[in-house]
């Protein structure tokens, strides 16, 4: 076993964070200065017209309230591991989104926050964070599915139906299978393990994020003078959400793939392509921009507590 000297293994660390710091904001520079979809002089116009300080300040608070939802869901499922302060969760969550932006499927956001534990605790750390994720797939597909049916998409909703249903039973009849030494039984008994009053606690505070943040989508979209009703608004909303979270990708290549699928579901609503390019950009901007920025300072200052030996 080798010893990694103290000043390597500080320049090591310190390199890595500059790393994932200086990527994080290249990233950001890259979608905005390459997406030539941006017709930044329109948006000025509206702006112009539009603009509201007050407007401003709400669209802030909803992004506020989305992140801090997720950081609440996160401090009271930490507590199955330690109970952890507010900081202390708002510091891993950010920290593991700045480091979870490069990976697919937000892979490095588990590995983010499991190095703020002990290494005995990491497999659960990672599953604990598999259930906060969870119960924002449950309000997904929930929500997105009622969308769809709301917008006459009834053959879609059908088949999606049919095969979660499928899935059920195949689950049903295999769960004592075991895969690597783990089987679907094995995950209900660890589900099981969690008290219930932190999953009630985790689907209350997951259904309000998702809320939070549709509705943020909502209201942009009332900022580009859409006229269409709430409820097909809404449905169209949840619809591209729902949709987009069934194909894997990278979360800094996230806003793209929804910005694709909202182009085509809102085009058929007569929405000009480029005020839905905008409004998932500045989704976008509000939701990962702005915490990755915060992100950042938490990576920047972390520190590793204890000796690393490879």
């Amino acid at each position: 076993m080798i010893t990694i000297p103290h000043k390597a293994k500080q320049l090591l660390v310190f390199s890595v964070k500059l790393l994932i710091v200086v990527g994080a904001f290249y990233f950001i520079y890259n979608q905005l200065a390459s997406n030539d979809k941006l017709d930044w002089e329109k948006f000025l116009i509206l702006f112009h017209k539009n603009q509201s300080v007050g407007g401003i300040l709400f669209l802030l608070l909803l992004s506020f309230l989305n992140r801090y939802f997720e950081i609440l869901k996160w401090k009271n499922l930490a507590q199955v591991v330690k109970p952890i302060s507010l900081y202390e969760a708002t510091k891993q969550v950010l920290a593991a989104l700045t480091l979870g932006v490069f990976t697919p499927v937000g892979v490095g956001e588990y590995a983010g926050k499991a190095l703020y534990f002990e290494k005995k605790d990491a497999k659960k750390i990672i599953f604990l964070n598999l259930i906060c994720n969870g119960i924002q797939i449950v309000a997904t597909g929930f929500f997105g599915l009622l969308g769809m049916l709301l917008l006459g998409y009834w053959l879609w909703s059908l088949g999606i139906l049919l095969t979660t249903i499928a899935f059920l039973f195949f689950s049903y009849f295999t769960k004592k299978i075991k895969i690597k030494g783990y089987s679907i039984e094995d995950l209900v008994e660890k589900i099981n393990e969690i008290p219930k009053k932190i999953h009630r606690k985790n689907f209350l505070l997951g259904m309000c994020r998702y809320l939070v943040f549709s509705h943020q989508y909502y209201f942009l979209f009332l900022a580009f003078d859409v006229d269409l009703s709430y409820t097909t608004l809404m449905a169209t909303i949840t619809t591209v959400y729902f949709l987009a979270s069934v194909i894997p990708s990278f979360q800094f290549l996230d806003f793209a793939l929804k910005g694709s699928l909202a182009v085509y579901f809102f085009g058929l609503l007569g929405v000009n392509e480029w005020v839905v390019v905008f409004v998932t950009t500045l989704m976008w901007f509000f939701n990962v921009v702005l915490p990755v920025v915060i992100g950042s300072y938490f990576v920047m200052i972390f520190k590793i507590p204890k000796p690393l030996k490879i």
